[in-house]
């Protein structure tokens, strides 16, 4: 259990100093019960350093001042282009190698020339997965490798192996992800795909759905606009030589 001092404001003027990394990390682990501090890098705050360490909920990142003598808890947020900058830092972090998923677990749906690249890890019956589906089906030129991750309701996980069996996969998820229609896998219906997705997931970290990867390995945890999120894809895509 992580027990410090949550300082809820910053002051205006924080004096420029320069950190103390040793004593930073001995201060945070101090307080971590057993966890290492990976990383400490200043932030765009003059004064403010950005401490990364993993727990059982994975990375997690926490800030404090240069002798760190106060620790902060919350979401770092440049206020004149509301970027949030701790969200930033953890897409960055926690990045995966893409080329080692295994593809053929997934369920993949294109549309239009499919040039934007998505895999999402996803439970067909988490209310936030039902609605960022309403969000993906405005999103064009794109191709999405779904992993079938029922881990919020396991006891319809036959609901996604259902999916799987079904001659038309695309078609049986949207059914099921976006509108809601069940279809019935049958007494010979696979379970092994999505039993390996769920070790899959379980591997990566994948606490929460949706959970999403850029095609840079990028992770996002949860949904967001189409407008943010045509964005990071566009960002994501690799650079033309």
């Amino acid at each position: 259990m992580l027990r410090i001092l949550v300082v809820v404001s910053l002051c205006c003027a924080v004096s420029a100093a320069v950190a103390d990394e040793a004593l930073i990390r001995r201060t945070i682990e101090s307080k971590l019960g057993g966890a290492k501090v990976e990383g400490v890098q200043p932030t765009p705050v003059p004064g403010l350093y950005e401490v990364s360490f993993r727990s059982s909920d994975g990375v997690q990142i926490i800030y404090t001042n240069a002798d760190a003598t106060h620790i902060i808890i919350g979401r770092l947020v440049d206020a004149k282009t509301d970027r949030d900058l701790t969200e930033e830092r953890m897409r960055r972090l926690t990045t995966i190698n893409m080329d080692t998923l295994p593809y053929d677990l997934a369920v993949k749906v294109q549309r239009g020339s499919g040039k934007r690249a998505l895999v999402i890890f996803s439970d067909p019956h988490c209310p936030a997965c039902k609605q960022f589906e309403k969000v993906l089906a405005t999103i064009d030129d794109i191709t999405i490798h779904y992993f079938m991750y029922p881990v919020i309701r396991p006891e319809l996980a036959d609901q996604s192996r259902a999916v799987w069996c079904a001659p038309d996969r695309s078609k049986a998820w949207l059914d099921l992800a976006l509108r809601g229609k069940a279809i019935s896998g049958g007494p010979k219906c696979e379970s092994a795909p999505i039993d390996k997705v769920v070790e899959l997931g379980t591997k990566l970290g994948v606490r929460s759905t949706p959970t999403l990867f850029l095609a840079n390995g990028e992770r996002l945890r949860g949904g967001t606009s189409a407008a943010q999120l045509k964005v990071l894809l566009d960002e994501a895509q690799p650079k033309k030589k």
